[in-house]
């Protein structure tokens, strides 16, 4: 029988401050995931990734599924960063007290892919996210990310060529300055500005009829972590569209599911 819970982070409730957690019926992997959901920084839902939670747990691993405060007029980047480094903390502690080994792979979509990757890679605080939350702080033993799977991942915060208009729009508004003068501080939200030797794996999805972020950085994110000395991986999924990754139903959606099971396992 399933346990499905929710833990929310702040009493009286925030919206969207909180993680639903998928436990198998049995378990029989030492790695737990964290799930984070995209929608362009303002939109989606922690639920989108529920199915997939359950195929996860069929094959014996624990789940988790991170919200986070949605973008707004006092809700940019480094306050979404909070929250994924508070869910994080708390889905760590779930885990020991369920006695578990403290082994988190992060699994992102899209703005949670951005997102999640952030979370993997990037140091804590180093993107302007608070470090104490009311009464509750980051803890130095915090469990290390020890890989990420990143479907459609924006490896660049700029603009590139041939930007697709309205994600160039979610981008700026969700940092909230103009791009002319404040190049630094959108590249502090690149993806690539973190890559190093002590980077974690990195397996980067994508979908062959990506429109949105173009395959070829994740690729280039690829091989400068394998030059690195990271183990890192990229695939592209055939006959494939932007976010394709929230269900198992379709042949590359399951093929997708056993890649990053073997991914799993080969750093484990």
């Amino acid at each position: 029988m399933y346990q499905f819970s929710t833990i929310y982070f702040d009493k009286p409730i925030i919206t969207n401050r909180s993680i639903d957690i998928f436990m198998p019926e049995s378990i029989s992997q030492d790695t737990a995931l964290l799930f984070v959901h995209g929608g362009g920084w303002f939109g989606g839902t922690k639920t989108h990734f529920h199915k997939i939670m359950e195929a996860f747990n069929q094959r014996g691993f624990i789940c988790a599924s991170a919200d986070y405060r949605l973008g707004a007029e006092t809700v940019k980047l480094p306050e979404q960063i909070t929250d994924l480094r508070y869910g994080y903390a708390i889905f760590a502690d779930y885990l020991r007290q369920q006695q578990r080994p403290l082994k988190i792979f992060i699994i992102g979509s899209s703005a949670g892919a951005h997102l999640g990757g952030l979370l993997a890679l990037a140091p804590p605080g180093a993107c302007g996210e608070q470090l104490n939350f009311d009464a509750f702080a980051l803890q130095p033993d915090t469990a290390k990310t020890v890989g990420c799977a990143l479907q459609s991942a924006p490896v660049k915060f700029g603009p590139w060529e041939d930007i697709f208009p309205p994600i160039w729009d979610c981008m700026k508004r969700i940092i909230g300055l103009p791009y002319s003068g404040n190049e630094i501080q959108y590249k502090k939200f690149a993806l690539e500005s973190y890559i190093t030797s002590a980077s974690c794996p990195v397996f980067h999805l994508a979908a062959a009829n990506e429109h949105m972020f173009p395959i070829e950085y994740a690729e280039a994110a690829t091989q400068q972590l394998a030059a690195c000395g990271v183990k890192s991986k990229f695939k592209i999924y055939r006959n494939c569209e932007h976010g394709f990754f929230y269900d198992v139903t379709r042949r590359q959606q399951q093929e997708a599911l056993q890649d990053i099971c073997d991914f799993i396992t080969d750093i484990e």
